[in-house]
């Protein structure tokens, strides 16, 4: 296959990609790449959609932090867009322009967890208590308003004389 051929089947290929899901510039690439195009015909195809403003990593990151903020930590939505590619700039300069109207309760997510395993006022395991944080934190909340949200809740730890 010519070049002028490949980079013209990989434009058609990076046009149907874009009609099915909106893509982060990198995902796009690789998409172009796993279907056998070249490197250089799979920069033109980009180079192409994005002559149209077709791909554009800034929209993409707003669109999926509107998406997610009332459910993802800040922290996981920001590792969730570096692994598709999107820049720790562009991902919070995107954070900043949502949150501004979107107002993110981070405290009313990890209370709307809790809730979800243990009822407020309960006294429970230090095992389970561990397993509770480790488990939020792991979702990319603070450790200060994770105990913060738990001692608002009136949530414990047994301790091991209440074992006994």
């Amino acid at each position: 296959m010519d070049t002028l051929e490949e980079q013209q089947k990989a434009r058609k290929k990076a046009m149907r990609l874009l009609e099915h899901m909106d893509r982060t510039e990198r995902g796009l690439r690789e998409k172009l790449l796993q279907g056998g195009f070249s490197q250089e015909a799979a920069e033109d195809a980009i180079a192409y959609v994005k002559s149209f403003g077709y791909i554009n990593d800034r929209r993409y990151a707003e669109n999926y932090i509107s998406s997610r903020i009332s459910l993802k930590s800040r922290q996981k939505i920001l590792l969730e867009l570096q692994q598709k590619g999107i820049s720790r700039n562009t991902a919070l300069e995107a954070w900043e322009e949502i949150a501004e109207y979107e107002k993110p309760d981070e405290r009313e997510l990890i209370r709307r967890e809790i809730k979800k395993k243990h009822a407020p006022d309960s006294i429970i395991e230090e095992k389970e208590l561990r397993r509770l944080c480790g488990y939020l934190a792991r979702r990319g909340f603070q450790t200060g308003d994770i105990f913060s949200v738990l001692e608002e809740l009136h949530i414990t730890a047994k301790t091991r004389f209440e074992n006994e």
